[in-house]
């Protein structure tokens, strides 16, 4: 099963066409306010988009997978939505690539672990031990890795995936090489590498 997924998300990093970052139409529509419709993005707006002027200074976009089953990012962005401060993230995607928008810019969900790697193992830790915290980094949270944690992302969250890292990275200004795993920058579960896929995949789109 694991094998097939990753499979399918490579066939999907490979065959969805890229989203221009630098183009000055979707750099207008990723800065605007209110629940913009974003092409190749279904999006469920818990919180909408305000001056982003107002944003937390996010610096940093910190990846994540949930060991929720399919179906469990609805359950746990409405959660988060009804206590943006709680353990959890700001955008999280489902199985089917929809993404739920569940807190405002202006709040910071607990998430991460205080970036207290410093191995190296993944990534030279130097700029990110005790630096890429949840105060400067946005998460995002796939859901659908159970009961296998190993398992990568489905097809649709690549393509949702592909998308929204570049609004992401469009509205708030953030360096392809501040996209990280939660697994690079957090000691985390021996059994698999959190986020790893995810955010090698937006570093390779960006070159």
């Amino acid at each position: 099963m694991m094998i097939s997924r990753l499979l399918t998300a490579i066939l999907a990093a490979f065959l969805i066409a890229p989203v221009a970052a630098a183009d000055p139409e979707f750099a207008k529509l990723a800065r605007s306010p209110g629940t913009p419709d974003i092409p190749g993005l279904k999006i469920v707006w818990l919180a909408p988009w305000g001056d982003v002027r107002n944003a937390t200074p996010w610096r940093n976009i910190i990846v994540h997978q949930t060991e929720g089953p399919a179906g469990s990012a609805r359950g746990g962005a409405a959660e988060q939505a009804k206590n943006p401060t709680r353990r959890g993230v700001t955008v999280w995607v489902e199985t089917d690539g929809t993404v739920y928008w569940a807190v405002a810019e202006n709040l910071v969900p607990t998430h991460g672990d205080g970036a207290n790697r410093n191995d190296n193992k993944y990534i030279d830790n130097r700029a990110t031990y005790r630096q890429v915290v949840r105060d400067n980094s946005i998460g995002v949270e796939f859901a659908g890795n159970y009961p296998d944690v190993a398992a990568g992302p489905t097809e649709a969250q690549v393509a949702a995936w592909k998308i929204l890292v570049k609004v992401l990275r469009a509205r708030y200004d953030i360096p392809l090489t501040h996209v990280y795993a939660h697994n690079w920058i957090d000691y985390k579960d021996a059994r698999y590498c959190e986020g790893c896929w995810l955010a090698t995949l937006a570093r390779i789109w960006g070159e």
